[in-house]
Parts: C-alpha cells; sequence; structure tokens
C-alpha cells in the first residue's frame, strides 16, 4: 500500500494502534444507531471540532444473520453455470484477442467450458453440506448502541455541539 492511501495520512500525529486496545474518551454522545452516531460526527466536524479525538464505539454487539432463502438444487446449479459463464466468456475473450484469426470458436468455448465447470464446482460445494445449510444468508456486526467519544481535553465542548444538534432536530 502506498503512504497516498495510508490510514496515517488522514491522522494528524496520532498513533493508530496495530493491536486491538481499548476505545479511550470521555462520552460526549449515545445513539441507538450508527446512523446517528455518524450523524453527530458529521456535525462536529461541520462545527470545525477537532474530529481526530473522536471515537464511535458500538456497545454490546451482536452478530445477525439475516436469511435471504431456500436453497435447492436447481438455484445452486443454475448459480453456478451464471458464474461459471461470466468466467469463461472472460478466458473467451481473452483468448480471441490473443488468437490470429480465431473468430468466435475461443470465444463460444471458453462460454461452455465456464458453464460446465461453474456447475460442477457449485454441486461439489453444495454436495458437501449434505442438506445442513439448504439456505442463503448474509451477516452482520451491529450494536445495541452507539457511544461517541471525545477525548477530555475536547469533550466538554463536544457535548454543547452535541446538544445544540439534538436542540434543531426537536424543533422541527
Amino acid at each position: 500500500m502506498t503512504t497516498a492511501f495510508s490510514q496515517t495520512t488522514f491522522t494528524r500525529n496520532q498513533a493508530t494502534p496495530q493491536l486491538p486496545t481499548m476505545p479511550s474518551g470521555w462520552p460526549i454522545g449515545s445513539y441507538d444507531s450508527y446512523e446517528g452516531a455518524q450523524r453527530a460526527v458529521d456535525h462536529l466536524a461541520d462545527s470545525k471540532f477537532p474530529v481526530e479525538d473522536v471515537t464511535i464505539v458500538g456497545v454490546e454487539p451482536m452478530l445477525v444473520e439475516r436469511v435471504a432463502g431456500r436453497l435447492s438444487w436447481g438455484k445452486v446449479l443454475t448459480s453456478g453455470a451464471l458464474s461459471g459463464a461470466w468466467f469463461g466468456l472472460f478466458v473467451g475473450l481473452l483468448l480471441s484477442m490473443f488468437t490470429a484469426g480465431a473468430g468466435f470458436a475461443p470465444i463460444l468455448i471458453g462460454l461452455v467450458a465456464g458453464v460446465g465447470f461453474g456447475m460442477v464446482f457449485s454441486a461439489i460445494g453444495y454436495g458437501a453440506t449434505r442438506g445442513k445449510r439448504d439456505f442463503v444468508s448474509s451477516s452482520q456486526l451491529v450494536a445495541r448502541r452507539y457511544d461517541v467519544l471525545s477525548q477530555p481535553r475536547n469533550a466538554e465542548k463536544g457535548r454543547e455541539l452535541l446538544s445544540q444538534l439534538e436542540l434543531t432536530r426537536t424543533s422541527f
């Protein structure tokens, strides 16, 4: 990674911990959603508050797995065929670009081979589960609440700014 895109580029003279460490600072706000905490920090940034001193902490983290649907052999094989087709098409296009006078044959061969291999590999993967995971899901790490912390030197100013944000939101 280049220095232009490293984390130290965006921080000012603040050592970023390399190992997991407990957050430090005083609480200046608490929110039910990450969006609320993010809105608070954005308000602090807009108010020229030194946000380098701010940390958002998710309290009581939970892993939430949301089930999206049921899996069947048909869905597994169709998905494998489609993903294999994309990869086969890509390989076929590369071969046709570097093979003089080949026409569409490399594209067609790559497409057919990709579909076949995609179906075989997805069938092997699904078969290996032996019916113990016949569903598709996505996981998310969420917290019960999100606290915004600030270093003690700026905590009072942060609390004042966030109370002003709450006053403007409740006056509408």
